[in-house]
């Protein structure tokens, strides 16, 4: 359970690059499936020819980014759809993936030094300490990307995403921040591919398959259990999403299901997380807590002002004495 805890947090770096294009730019970008991949070849590399480890994981970074930049081209440049242009940039990488690891199909880190090298050397992998540690790294990638979405650029992406033409009439060139949104959020997911590689000890040319589908399946978790009341929560919903689907995939396995059928149970978990929200029991669970929180607004209200309600009808009251 550690170990997936672990995994878990690792994971929640992709969900966080999966969330910026999904939620926030409302974009279907399907380079995640390679993005990732290219972020575990390119780091395995660098660690092999005796790059240092710190070195491998921004390359990493690096070639995730460049990955989404091609696909913000070809949407933005090329004018082509979204969803076929990360179907093309997808297709591409696969070949660019082989090359990278020299034609070989999986490149083997385990007498290497990586990241998490100190980490086993005192024992602390594997270990509360170790998830701890993990933690505080997920939390300042967290705490960077709410940070960059507060900031005029990133509400500006956040515009884009939600009403393209009003943000446009504004004199925002939306072209430009979903080239930097694909950007960031694959450089995330070249990230995580790049510390996952490092974690388990190899890079292989598949290991990006079905990536999209585990960063939604994180991202519906969390937004549908914890909520999306604001950037803060709902990056931190993305993060418990991450961890929990985790769980659920090592409780599955320990339960005796077989590893070929993960690609299934992530498919179900998605439905699940989609169906859930629309169910009455949820709903109502819902309104009570959105209930719940208004009242709690409306108390603190109270307590420093008149309510606007009151005044209102206060004011109403006295022009008909008048």
């Amino acid at each position: 359970m550690i170990a997936g805890i672990e995994l878990g947090l690792i994971y929640a770096i992709m969900a966080l690059g999966v969330y910026l294009t999904f939620r926030v730019l409302d974009f279907p970008d399907l380079t995640v499936d390679q993005s990732f991949t290219s972020g575990a070849a390119t780091a395995a590399m660098v660690i092999i020819n005796g790059g240092s480890p710190w070195l491998a994981t921004a390359v990493g970074f690096v070639a995730g980014g460049l990955a989404g930049l091609i696909t913000a081209l070809l949407h933005t440049k090329a004018r082509i759809n979204g969803l076929l242009a990360g179907i093309l940039t997808m297709t591409a990488l696969y070949s660019v993936n082989l090359r990278l690891m020299d034609g070989k199909a999986n490149l083997a880190l385990l007498r290497e030094d990586t990241v998490f090298t100190p980490l086993r050397e005192v024992g602390l992998q594997g270990t509360i300490g170790g998830v701890l540690l993990l933690l505080v790294g997920v939390l300042v990638v967290k705490v960077l990307l709410d940070w960059f979405l507060y900031t005029d650029a990133g509400l500006a992406m956040q515009a884009t995403g939600d009403n393209p033409e009003m943000i446009r009439s504004f004199g925002v060139n939306t072209d430009r921040q979903k080239i930097l949104g694909l950007c960031l959020s694959n450089a995330l997911v070249g990230l995580a591919g790049a510390l996952i590689a490092q974690y388990q000890g190899f890079a292989d040319i598949g290991m990006g398959i079905g990536m999209i589908v585990v960063g939604l399946a994180s991202v519906i978790l969390g937004q549908g259990i914890f909520g999306t009341r604001t950037v803060v929560v709902t990056t931190l919903a993305v993060v418990l999403g991450s961890v929990l689907y985790r769980l659920v995939i090592t409780v599955a396995l320990q339960a005796g299901l077989n590893p070929s059928d993960m690609k299934l149970i992530s498919a179900v978990l998605v439905v699940i997380a989609l169906v859930l929200p629309q169910l009455s029991v949820f709903k109502r669970w819902k309104r009570r807590r959105t209930l719940r929180a208004a009242q709690e607004v409306q108390a603190d209200v109270g307590a420093t002002t008149e309510h606007p309600v009151t005044a209102a009808i206060g004011a109403v009251d006295a022009r008909k004495g008048a």
